[in-house]
């Protein structure tokens, strides 16, 4: 009777591209909990009177910064070694719901909405993450069921890393502003209403595209390339303020999307690069 022969180990190279996307995603994850953790730190400070207790929370917002870009790296990488999976899928949405849900609602409760009467400000930042779970819940929905015709390369309703990356941007721009003050003015009361607004973003059926297409692979003229380069180190340079700009627009472009004409959109998502179009 002939043995059954092993089967081939996994090329080392295959084996990388299979796991690093999940790095990704542990990274993300890991942004997310030091981000509650300094939030925690600074709620410490903050009872105690100290003077420095705003520090905490800026870091917070960098972490929580910091797994809006893993969060953009793990879909990338898995696409482009082509292993998208269930698996994939599940353990983003979990990394997700802490480092975009959690994060960003204890954040904006910490700094105002613990100051809302009568248990209003509890309230407000459970219905952000109850939003952001089933905004979440429904992407994975429509990811598995490939009939239905909202399944494409555009978002419905505004995504979960994007509403905890404007909410996080917001309360940066809003910390640089009071930084001489060592306090947040009543400013800071817009974030409980962005907070409400981006609960039924990410709910609603607006339409944002996801940049899916666009990848390490996708041709540009070197101006735009350039250009791209350009706008990249500026953001670098000022995110403290460029940010917030970013992702106000981006809010703001699934309202505007619809009005404009299709060769406008695709100029503007890239959704095809120039050397690749076919007529």
């Amino acid at each position: 009777m002939a043995r059954l022969k092993p089967k081939p180990p996994l090329p080392a190279r295959r084996g990388v591209a299979y796991l690093l996307p999940s790095i990704m995603t542990a990274g993300n994850l890991f942004c997310g909990f030091m981000a509650v953790l300094q939030i925690i730190q600074g709620s410490l400070l903050q009872a105690s009177a100290e003077s420095d207790w705003i520090q905490p929370y800026e870091t917070s917002l960098l972490w929580i910064l910091g797994a809006f870009i893993f969060d953009i790296l793990d879909g990338r990488l898995a696409r482009l070694g082509g292993h998208e999976s269930a698996f994939g899928r599940e353990f983003d949405s979990l990394a997700d719901i802490i480092s975009f849900g959690i994060a960003p609602a204890l954040l904006v409760f910490k700094i105002v909405l613990a100051e809302l009467p009568a248990r209003l400000g509890w309230m407000i930042g459970f219905v952000y993450l109850v939003c952001g779970a089933m905004r979440l819940a429904r992407f994975n929905v429509l990811a598995l069921t490939p009939q239905l015709p909202t399944r494409s390369k555009d978002f419905s309703g505004f995504p979960i890393p994007a509403a905890a990356g404007l909410v996080a941007s917001v309360t940066l721009l809003l910390l640089k502003y009071y930084e001489s003050d060592r306090v947040i003015g009543n400013f800071k009361y817009l974030l409980a209403g962005l907070l409400l607004f981006l609960s039924f973003m990410m709910f609603s059926k607006v339409s944002y595209p996801s940049f899916k297409t666009i990848d390490w692979r996708t041709q540009r003229p070197l101006p735009r390339l350039l250009l791209i380069v350009a706008a990249l180190a500026l953001v670098v340079q000022t995110y403290q303020y460029s940010l917030a700009l970013l992702f106000c627009g981006y809010l703001l472009y699934g309202f505007i999307r619809p009005k404009l004409s299709r060769r406008l959109r695709n100029e503007i998502e890239e959704v095809t690069a120039p050397a690749q179009r076919t007529h």
